[in-house]
């Protein structure tokens, strides 16, 4: 029996298709304009969408992380990098050549080709059950997790922060031009 477009079902569905239009349509107006604002506005539109797919996917923890990081940190770092860039170089992007379009066109519906084969010929596990009625996505099980069996791997990623911010207040430091 198919679910109505009234029902659960039916009204999920056609979420989790908003967020994949949402995601395709910011990615394409990220690489098909030739103004830099409009490309990180896309790029935003890209990962919303995304973080609706790993709601769907019953990751609560990775949907907000991909809001707070990347939309919210990431896109309003690049808004400020091209505010504050020289406007010389933004005047001279000419538009892409017909040859590399037409190959990259070609290149990308092989890579989704190739990828829906993949994903409707590999045997998925079946988990008993919901994710969310497991809780596999959540809070809770992802802090256990980080902070025993990838305690190693929160450490270094710390690290590498650290030097991060570190670089940054060099870089700061010596200003924009050396003199």
């Amino acid at each position: 029996m198919n679910p109505s477009l009234f029902s659960f079902e039916g009204l999920a569905g056609l979420i989790f298709l908003a967020c994949i239009v949402c995601t395709l349509a910011g990615a394409l107006i990220a690489t098909n304009t030739l103004r830099l604002i409009r490309a990180v506005a896309g790029l935003a539109m890209c990962f919303l969408g995304l973080s609706g797919v790993y709601v769907f996917l019953g990751s609560p923890f990775v949907a907000l992380m991909q809001l707070l990081i990347y939309v919210g940190a990431v896109c309003t770092t690049i808004i400020f990098a091209v505010m504050l860039a020289e406007t010389k170089a933004a005047r001279h992007v000419t538009p892409r050549g017909k040859p590399r379009v037409v190959l990259a066109i070609i290149v990308s519906f092989v890579l989704a080709w190739a990828l829906i084969q993949l994903g409707l010929n590999t045997e998925w596990p079946n988990l008993s059950g919901n994710a969310w009625e497991q809780g596999l996505g959540s809070v809770e099980n992802i802090g256990t997790s980080l902070l025993t069996t990838y305690s190693m791997s929160f450490e270094l990623i710390s690290l590498v922060l650290l030097a991060a911010i570190a670089g940054s207040l060099v870089l700061a430091r010596t200003g924009r031009h050396k003199s």
